[in-house]
This record gives C-alpha cells, structure tokens and sequence, in this order.
C-alpha cells in the first residue's frame, strides 16, 4: 500500500523521522510492525536504499508474518494512536485551508508546538537519527546490516567486518530503519550503547563506548523551523590552536570556514572566512557544543540576536549576529 497523504495515519504508530525521503513499514492486517525500511543520512536521500536489501527486508517480513499466524512471534505493545488534526499549527495549514498533509510538515509542526510549550528538547527532536559512522560502523547496504568496515569505538568494543547487526540497544533489529528508529530513542546523555551482532551461527553482545556528540547529525538538509539559522560554517579549533590563542581547551572556539552569501544580503552577521568565534554573549564554554555555530543552534531560538566576540587579524572584535527562522515551503 502507497500512503500520498498523512491526513487520517496513526502518526503514534507510524512514527519516524518525518525528513525521510521514503520509508516503509512491513505489518499484518493486525497492525503488528515486522520492520521498517528506509532511513538516511546527511550524505543523500538514498544513502541506505537499495533494492537487494529492500528484498532481504521483505523477506524476513514474510518469515516472521509466518511466526505470527503460528503463534510464535512475541507480543509488542501497540503505541498509543494519534492523529494529525492533534497538532493545531499543523490543521491550521493543511486541513483548513484544503492543503496536503505532508510527512515533514507534520515532523516541523511538532517541533513548534514543542518550542511553544516549552517541551522541545534540541538533541533529541533536531538532533534526530544519529549516524553509525560515528561510532565507527560502516554498513554494505545491499547486504543489509552487514558490517563492511568497522573502527572507531566499534572497533575497540570488538566488531568487525562480516558482522551482521542483530540487537540495538536490547533490542531486535533487521534493518538499518530499525537501527536508526531504536538507536534515535536512545537518551542523550548515555555514555554506552549495547550492540548485538551475529557473527556465524552465534550472536554476541558488545558495549560500545559512545564519543561526546555521538548524537550530532548534520541537519542543513532538513527544513526546520526550529533551528536559528546563522548562515555560516565552521570547524572546531584544535588543542594547540587553541593554546596558540590562549583560549582554554575546553572552549568551543571555532573558525569561520564558509559564509553564505545570504548573510551578506540580510546582513545577518558580518563574518568572513578564517574569524575564530571565540565567545557567544560572553560564553565560551558548553557542555554539549565544541563549537560557535552549534552553541547558537542549541541555546537560540529563530529570530534572536547574539553578541560574538572574534578574533581577526590577532584582534578581538564584537559583532552582532541576526539569527533567521527557515521559510519554506508548507
């Protein structure tokens, strides 16, 4: 079944990142979810879609549909239903007004509600489908959830490559949306995740030891609403650049590596490239960002001012910086 429309979904049920570009669901007329299939990351739409796992997905779903009549496959509790015309923003956009309920709009609406309310948590709700990359594991997509390389943290736990990923976090997984969806639940302020992979006829466990960040994602591609847009990019500064300015190794100093040329148009700032940021209204140091840009997207809300203090030429300056709330298409 093709879904065009999210007008009357579950969206409690058929939840996930809404800036998927496709994804699928396999379930029973019961409404028990076997898997899911899609997902993506910052790379592309695509970046792990292919038709042979797509066809190792379907598969399994049939296996496991056959578990199900027979009685065998363990019950899950349903999520509690919810609908689109739950969100009053989102109702006031669309069905008022005749317009299509999109996936994503309903993902922007949510977040807004929650910025509104108070509730909106940005490491979890901007912040969402960290990368496996981080932490070392690269996937060969047509085989699944195959490991093809592994390193980083991954590697010191003890995976290597040919395995297949078989638990996240305690739970069963089949696919990388499965992956994705559970490791997405896991809290922000974990310091581990437990891995299952099958490696022959065995399956074993293993802690993986989570970097600081391990939740990051780059979210320019996603249309959000939330996030105060700067215009700019930068790059953390290392140890000893750092010194070199005799700032503190645990600031989040960083240095302008790109400006868009919207900033000049909106004179949002007046960055150029090679600045180091090294303070944002007098704060140099956060608990969660090792960098200027990502400090104002965690503590700013669209629309707000902020003071920078830069370094130009071996100079300190101040430079008011005019955050942008994203206009796009609803």
């Amino acid at each position: 079944m093709r879904i065009t429309r999210m007008d009357s979904i579950d969206i409690g049920l058929f939840e996930h990142d809404r800036n998927n570009t496709i994804y699928f669901y396999m379930l029973n007329a019961d409404e028990r979810i076997y898997m899911r299939y899609g997902g993506r990351d910052s790379r592309s739409a695509d970046s792990y879609l292919s038709l042979e796992s797509l066809a190792l997905a379907a598969k399994k779903g049939l296996e496991l549909h056959s578990y199900y009549k027979a009685g065998t496959l363990p019950k899950v509790e349903r999520p509690k239903p919810e609908s689109p015309r739950d969100i009053p923003m989102l109702v006031a956009r669309t069905f008022k007004v005749g317009s299509c309920v999109e996936c994503h709009l309903i993902g922007d609406f949510e977040n807004m509600h929650r910025e509104v309310d108070g509730t909106l948590d940005k490491l979890v709700h901007l912040f969402r489908s960290p990368d496996l990359r981080t932490i070392g594991i690269e996937l060969n997509v047509p085989k699944g959830l195959e490991v093809k390389e592994a390193k980083g943290a991954a590697l010191a736990a003890g995976i290597k490559p040919g395995d297949v990923v078989a638990t996240w976090a305690g739970d069963v997984v089949w696919t990388f949306a499965d992956v994705q969806h559970r490791y997405n639940q896991v809290p922000r302020t974990a310091k581990e995740v437990r891995v299952g992979v099958r490696r022959g006829e065995e399956v074993k466990e293993f802690t993986v030891t989570l970097p600081p960040r391990w939740w990051w994602t780059d979210t320019r591609w996603r249309q959000s609403s939330i996030e105060p847009r700067s215009y700019f990019e930068d790059r953390e500064l290392t140890a000893e650049e750092k010194r070199k300015h005799g700032l503190a190794e645990d600031s989040f100093a960083s240095e302008v590596k790109y400006v868009a040329e919207i900033a000049r148009s909106t004179k949002a700032h007046e960055l150029v490239t090679g600045d180091v940021i090294v303070a944002v209204d007098g704060v140099e140091k956060d608990v969660n960002a090792n960098t200027a840009s990502l400090y104002l997207i965690l503590k700013k809300t669209p629309g707000d001012t902020a003071n920078l203090t830069v370094l130009r030429d071996g100079k300190r300056i101040e430079m008011k910086l005019q955050t942008v709330r994203m206009s796009f298409r609803k």
